[in-house]
């Protein structure tokens, strides 16, 4: 490897990974899903598909938001039919936040759109050299700086 290809790697990730850029792809992934899914929302959504049935203070620490704030957008997707709470079976005094078909389905036409703008991002290179980015994305993913973070 060449000398700075990890600064020039940290520096694109970092432009990657700010909050306006993640806000910005959020919020033109949801436009026009309904008044409930947002970029503010959008993180909820996605992080239960990720993690299934969890609680708030738990989908915080995956998404990176405080309990409070969880619970806030939560209650919107409650009342949009987006998700529902049940009784956590561990802790009497608890809930569990989990995805209705009608988040599902959400969360399945934001990850359409995101991968159709990947698709078009990628439409100019040569199918080789997306393929190989893809292959080497996932590899530097499993295998690079963040492969030992804690996963839930």
């Amino acid at each position: 490897m060449t000398n700075g290809t990890g600064d020039e790697i940290a520096e694109t990730l970092g432009l990657l990974l700010r909050r306006s850029t993640r806000e910005q792809l959020h919020a033109q992934l949801t436009e026009g899903l309904g008044e409930a899914v947002d970029q503010l929302t959008y993180p909820v959504l996605s992080g239960l598909a990720r993690t299934g049935s969890c609680s708030a203070a738990d989908l915080g620490r995956e998404i990176g938001l405080d309990r409070t704030t969880v619970t806030r957008r939560a209650d919107r997707l409650q009342q949009a039919g987006l998700l529902h709470r049940t009784p956590d079976p561990a802790d009497a005094r608890a809930t569990l936040l989990a995805l209705t078909a009608a988040g599902e389905e959400t969360v399945r036409a934001t990850r359409r759109r995101l991968a159709a703008r990947i698709e078009t991002s990628l439409s100019a290179w040569p199918e080789a050299d997306a393929r190989d980015f893809s292959r080497l994305l996932r590899r530097f993913v499993e295998e690079g700086p963040f492969a030992d973070a804690p996963s839930h």
